[in-house]
C-alpha cells in the first residue's frame, strides 16, 4: 500500500500498515508496546486496526 492509498478515515489493518512500514511484525508490536508506534484498536475479538489518523501522524513524524 502506498501512502497516497491510505484512505482518509477509518482503520487500517496490519498487513497494510506493514506494506507502509517495513518491519517485522514482532518490531511493530514491540514499538507499539514502547509507545514508538501508535497504539491499536480492538474492532472485535479477532479484528486488531490502527486509525488512519494516527498513521498519518506517525509518517508526518517521521518526514
Amino acid at each position: 500500500m502506498q501512502i497516497q492509498n491510505l484512505p482518509e478515515t477509518g482503520f487500517i489493518r496490519l498487513p497494510q500498515v506493514l506494506a507502509i512500514f517495513p518491519v517485522g511484525k514482532s518490531t511493530w508490536w514491540a514499538g507499539v508496546k514502547t509507545g514508538k508506534y501508535p497504539q491499536s484498536v480492538k474492532l472485535s475479538p479477532r479484528i486488531t486496526a490502527w486509525p488512519v489518523d494516527s498513521i498519518r501522524k506517525l509518517i508526518e513524524e517521521a518526514v
